[in-house]
């Protein structure tokens, strides 16, 4: 090659857009099948809708009312897969469901949690049944019964980044803070052209091209790639609250409102509740999508509603909204617009193919990557078979309980709160001994950057889950932005902008 040659640029056999749970999922699930996998995410891992859900891996027993059976059979199934491949962010968790008779009778809940139980295969999870309130329940005293059924609560956040990190460690390139700027096809090629944060511009090839944009899939499609979407999208807000521990218990409550919608309040972080979620048309831009007040005043009534302890705004500890964006039934109610995802594969002959990827929701990902892989599959006759239903996620590997993981670290680091040794084990799971590595005692964990927070973690963060800014680490990866004060904040951002030691000279790191 001559000085003036201009350099090829390297070249993968897929190119996903989007690091949301559909984009990383589909990248683990190819790299695991021996194909070579770029990903690049304009923000952080799960900046958007992937970290503004309820936090929920459930069947959506809702959704029956909307005959959606091949969703909710597909659903239920997925709950015991992920709780065998991440079982220190995904447990079992029990909804009580109050029953007000003048909104369903007792009968359509019956039938309807009779098809919860026996459409998905059900192995950990426990069954439903009916109940009755006493005197000491946190509900109203005129709601006397009502019914128990069981799905599981996950770190969402978390979710993405694991799927993240199992595809790189088969091989695929993470690239987050990177925006794609274009594609184009040329043959059998797309040409890639992308730009860091720090603005500098690269290109690369790739034999296929999936687009997992999430709620920007179609204006991707139009403004990036310069083609027109084959579906519309619907943009559904989903906005939550989060306030102080309404009642003891560690079970969760599914609320009926007048209006035939269903509202969550989730036991959260041991000291409060997560409240949520809405419904409702949103048109803006999804990066700038804030609670509404009309939505707060939704919330609070229909809590209020239902618990003797009665809220006001000035309880309210936190707000997060996100965008669904559901694929384009014609639905005139957002509430009853499909969950289900649409995969649309663009492949005219000898041109490479484009995979975009239209709504669906947290629980079925992993099932959407394997849909992804069999329309893919004709482009690449070395894909190996599926592989994710029975291999852990990072963490996942040799796990027992979450509670024997804490034990352990609290005997084997001298000095450790033991609060703290149960926090790395939820989050981290059996990582969390790779995070610790030699440290054998409190002293060695570095400055206490606040609320349990030790530059350990953080620099473990920094190299090994893409973070690099106070928002990645406090609401993405640990959910400590709740308890951190103004002055610990300013202290971790100060930090974040010394050079990591030892930090990979790779992209993974970027």
């Amino acid at each position: 090659m001559t000085d003036t040659a201009q350099p090829v640029s390297e070249l993968y056999d897929i190119a996903v857009i989007g690091g949301g749970i559909n984009g990383v999922g589909i990248a683990a699930d190819a790299a695991g099948r021996g194909l070579s996998v770029f990903l690049c995410e304009r923000d952080d891992l799960a900046s958007h809708t992937s970290s503004a859900s309820s936090k929920l891996i459930h069947g959506g027993l809702r959704y029956l009312e909307h005959y959606e059976l091949r969703l909710v059979r597909e659903a239920l199934a997925e709950r015991e897969v992920l709780l065998a491949k991440a079982p220190h962010i995904v447990k079992p968790l029990r909804f009580v469901l109050p029953h007000r008779p003048h909104l369903r009778p007792a009968w359509m809940i019956r039938a309807g949690l009779f098809l919860y139980d026996h459409l998905g295969r059900r192995e950990q999870l426990p069954g439903s049944r009916g109940v009755r309130f006493g005197s000491d329940s946190p509900l109203k005293p005129d709601i006397r019964r009502g019914f128990e059924y069981s799905d599981c609560w996950v770190d969402d956040a978390r979710l993405v980044v694991l799927n993240a990190m199992a595809a790189r460690e088969h091989g695929a390139h993470i690239h987050t803070r990177t925006q794609c700027l274009s594609a184009k096809r040329a043959g059998a090629i797309w040409h890639v052209e992308l730009q860091r944060e720090n603005g500098t511009r690269f290109s690369l090839r790739a034999k296929a091209l999936v687009n997992a944009a999430g709620p920007w899939v179609a204006q991707f499609m139009a403004e990036n790639l310069q083609q027109r979407p084959p579906y519309g999208i619907r943009l559904i807000q989903g906005s939550h609250i989060i306030v102080p521990r309404l009642y003891d218990g560690d079970h969760a409550y599914i609320m009926q409102n007048e209006d035939r919608r269903i509202v969550f309040a989730i036991p959260y972080l041991g000291r409060y509740t997560l409240i949520g979620t809405t419904d409702r048309e949103y048109r803006g831009d999804p990066a700038q999508v804030r609670i509404s007040g009309e939505e707060i005043a939704y919330l609070l009534s229909v809590a209020n509603t239902h618990f003797r302890t009665q809220l006001a705004p000035a309880d309210i500890r936190h707000t997060f909204a996100g965008v669904r964006p559901l694929c384009d039934d014609e639905s005139d109610n957002p509430s009853v617009v499909t969950r289900d995802y649409t995969l649309a594969l663009t492949a005219e002959s000898g041109l490479a193919p484009l995979l975009s990827v239209f709504g669906g929701k947290l629980t079925t990902y992993r099932k959407l990557a394997e849909s992804a892989m069999v329309q893919l599959k004709p482009f690449f006759a070395q894909m190996g078979s599926h592989w994710t239903a029975t291999t852990p996620l990072p963490g996942g590997e040799g796990m027992t309980t979450s509670e024997a993981l804490a034990d352990a670290l609290t005997a084997t680091i001298e000095g450790i709160d033991p609060a703290l040794a149960r926090r790395w084990a939820n989050l981290y799971g059996a990582r969390a001994w790779t995070m610790v590595g030699k440290t054998r005692s409190v002293a060695d964990l570095g400055e206490p950057l606040g609320q349990g927070l030790y530059r350990l973690e953080v620099d473990y963060l920094r190299r090994a889950e893409w973070a690099s800014q106070v928002d990645d680490i406090l609401w993405r990866r640990t959910k400590l932005g709740l308890s951190f004060t103004p002055q610990e904040t300013d202290r971790l951002r100060q930090y974040l902008l010394e050079p990591l030691k030892g930090a990979p000279r790779s992209c993974d790191a970027a």
